[in-house]
C-alpha cells in the first residue's frame, strides 16, 4: 500500500510540474536558462577539454543551450543522449555536433554511429521533473538515466561523472521516496544558484 501511495504521489507531482513548465513562456525559459548557465559557469567545476553530456530541452525544461555555447568556447566536447533500445530504456551518448534526427519519443538525437558510454563523461547535465533537498531526482519515468548511471550504485570509491540537474526553482519539492535503482544528483542549478547535496561534498 505504501508503494502504491508513493507512486500516486509521484504521478500527481509529475503532472503538476509538467503543467507548470508548459505554462512558462519562451522568454521566461530563455531568461532562466541564461541565469542558470551563469551560476554553473561560476561554480568552478567546468574545465577545458572535459566531456560534457547535455540534453535537448522540451516542454519548458531548462535549456542547456546557453551553457553549451560557453562550454564549446572553453574547449569542452558536448555529447547528447541517443536511444539504443526503447523497450529496455537504454541509451548511449554521441557527439552533439553531429547532424540530428528525431527519435521515436520526438526528441532530437545525433545521427551517427560514434558513441561513448556515460561513465566516460566528466559531467552529465540532467533534465528533471522535480528534485528534493537530498538530491533525489524525479525524472520522466522511463528510467533511461537511472539505467545508464546504475554503475554508481555499485561503486564506492569512484562514482563516475558529476551529475548536475538543471531546474527551475519551483521544481524543488517535498522529500521524494527514491526507488531501489534511482540514482541521486550531486548538485542542482536553479535561477537562485547552485545547490550541492551532502553526498557530493564527500567526493
Amino acid at each position: 500500500m505504501a508503494h502504491t501511495d508513493s507512486s500516486r504521489r509521484q504521478s500527481s507531482l509529475r503532472q503538476d510540474m509538467r503543467s507548470r513548465r508548459r505554462a512558462l513562456s519562451p522568454a521566461q525559459v530563455r531568461a532562466a536558462s541564461r541565469q542558470i548557465a551563469r551560476h554553473v559557469l561560476a561554480a568552478g567545476r567546468l574545465k577545458p577539454g572535459q566531456r560534457i553530456a547535455i540534453y535537448s530541452a522540451r516542454n519548458g525544461e531548462v535549456d542547456p543551450a546557453p551553457l553549451a555555447r560557453a562550454l564549446l568556447q572553453r574547449g569542452c566536447s558536448l555529447w547528447l543522449p541517443r536511444i539504443t533500445s526503447l523497450r529496455d530504456a537504454r541509451m548511449i551518448f554521441a557527439p552533439a555536433v553531429q547532424r540530428r534526427r528525431i527519435n521515436r519519443l520526438g526528441i532530437p538525437e545525433p545521427d551517427t554511429c560514434q558513441r561513448l558510454a556515460v561513465h566516460w563523461m566528466h559531467i552529465v547535465l540532467l533534465p528533471l521533473v522535480a528534485f528534493d533537498a537530498s538530491g533525489n531526482r524525479l525524472g520522466q519515468g522511463a528510467g533511461f538515466y537511472d539505467r545508464a548511471l546504475a554503475f554508481r550504485l555499485r561503486r564506492r570509491n569512484w562514482r563516475g561523472p558529476w551529475l548536475l540537474g538543471l531546474a527551475h526553482r519551483f521544481q524543488r519539492c517535498a522529500p521524494l521516496r527514491p526507488g531501489r535503482y534511482d540514482v541521486s544528483l550531486d548538485a542542482v542549478a536553479t535561477e537562485d544558484g547552485l545547490i550541492r547535496f551532502p553526498a557530493e561534498s564527500m567526493r
